[in-house]
């Protein structure tokens, strides 16, 4: 290389040097500027600085994420030591509930030792066949009257709505017989659980049911039809033949059970498909309401035994299922409720009296007051003279008003 070609690359050197700084400088500008843009998007700059400025303020941001980052892991660690500690603070306690369930499941298998066993609730044939038998021979006979109760209702002296409780269909009523202020609640038509109330007021004032004992009976009811009578609960259970069975509330225990003597069972109420018998009680006991499909455009009518659940006498009522709502049985005479498909004014349009006296020609047509929509249930407390109705989930109360059968 020349002397003169050294000369002319030493003074062409500063210029490309010079142009790789300002190309450096270029690349560093718009560097900047991505990251300041970057910093009003997120609202932590709002002028532009210098470029030392900026590189300054790249530095304590770059700084600030990283404490904040150290102290989130910090904390992050904290709740996961936090946690291991509540999930051994749990597993301990899980265990502790283990071993009191074990020592629970020996004390109840003791109590089972000591209480009689439940009946067996297999269906007897040949018990059925005699019962059927001898209900069909005293069908249709005249009743003897237990009491000497001659009343029957005239009209609906007063309604008490109580409340809103559970689903729209249901049922509610105290003991019929005893003497006790319990409050037993169905809520729905098929389940397995009965909720007691310790007296009305605890009824009413608590929509919850945290102020209610809780009875779970050994076999899932079905329908609206039970009955709290004397210290017992009738109930219907759900699968199966039709059963009727008797649950002492005292002990938790099924004393006895009957399969009911109707073949071919059907709906016993036109408006609740849910119901295939109505156990009810009045002044004279206990009273089954029933369809069968020998006969199924009417209501059927059974008495009784408390004791052993025999059925005492049958009767085919003249009283149709159509349009029937409910129905409930006082001194011996049998009121079906009627209703029309879109709900309207229920009434008792239909008597039948066991012993004779009283024709439906003769009773007095009863209206029940216009309210949300239809019943569910309706049951008649012959020791208070008034009926705990379920209508569209309102619990209600109607008072009657009564009259002697000859006086109607």
């Amino acid at each position: 290389m020349g002397p003169w070609r050294c000369l002319l690359l030493l003074a062409l050197l500063p210029a490309a040097l010079r142009a790789q700084q300002q190309q450096f400088m270029e690349y560093m500008e718009r560097r900047l500027a991505l990251l300041e843009l970057g910093l009003r998007h997120t609202g932590t700059l709002s002028v532009p600085w210098p470029p030392q400025e900026r590189i300054s303020q790249w530095h304590d941001q770059s700084s600030r994420y990283s404490t904040e980052l150290r102290d989130f892991k910090n904390q992050v660690l904290g709740m996961l030591e936090t946690a291991e500690k509540e999930r051994e603070a749990l597993r301990a306690e899980v265990e502790s509930a283990a071993v009191r369930v074990d020592r629970l499941e020996r004390e109840v298998d003791y109590l089972e030792t000591q209480n009689p066993a439940p009946p067996c609730v297999e269906v007897d044939e040949t018990l059925m066949e005699k019962q059927v038998a001898t209900a069909k021979q005293r069908k249709n006979e005249k009743y003897t009257k237990l009491t000497d109760c001659s009343d029957t209702i005239a009209s609906v002296r007063a309604m008490k709505i109580l409340k809103r409780f559970g689903s729209t269909s249901g049922l509610w009523s105290k003991d019929a017989a005893g003497t006790s202020e319990k409050i037993y609640v169905f809520d729905g038509t098929a389940n397995d659980t009965v909720y007691v109330f310790p007296r009305m007021r605890e009824f009413t004032l608590f929509s919850a049911t945290r102020k209610a004992a809780r009875i779970k009976l050994p076999y899932p009811w079905v329908g609206t039809g039970h009955l709290i009578y004397d210290g017992h609960l009738y109930y219907i259970r759900q699968q199966g033949p039709f059963q009727v069975i008797k649950f002492n509330l005292a002990n938790k225990t099924v004393v006895d059970s009957s399969v009911f003597p109707a073949e071919e069972q059907i709906p016993v109420f036109g408006l609740s498909s849910f119901t295939y018998i109505e156990v009810a009680a009045d002044e004279e006991g206990l009273w089954a309401i029933y369809a069968t499909k020998e006969n199924e455009k009417n209501i059927c009518l059974a008495k009784l035994d408390p004791a052993s659940l025999d059925i005492e006498q049958m009767w085919d009522t003249p009283c149709p299922r159509e349009n029937a709502e409910g129905a409930f049985v006082v001194c011996g005479t049998l009121h079906v409720v009627y209703n029309t498909r879109l709900p309207s004014r229920s009434r008792v349009q239909c008597v039948f009296d066991v012993s004779g006296t009283l024709a439906t020609e003769d009773a007095s047509l009863v209206y029940f007051p216009k309210r949300y929509g239809s019943h569910s249930s309706m049951k008649y407390n012959p020791r208070e003279r008034q009926i705990y109705a379920w209508d569209d989930g309102y619990q209600i109360i109607y008072r009657m008003e009564m009259k002697k059968k000859l006086e109607v």
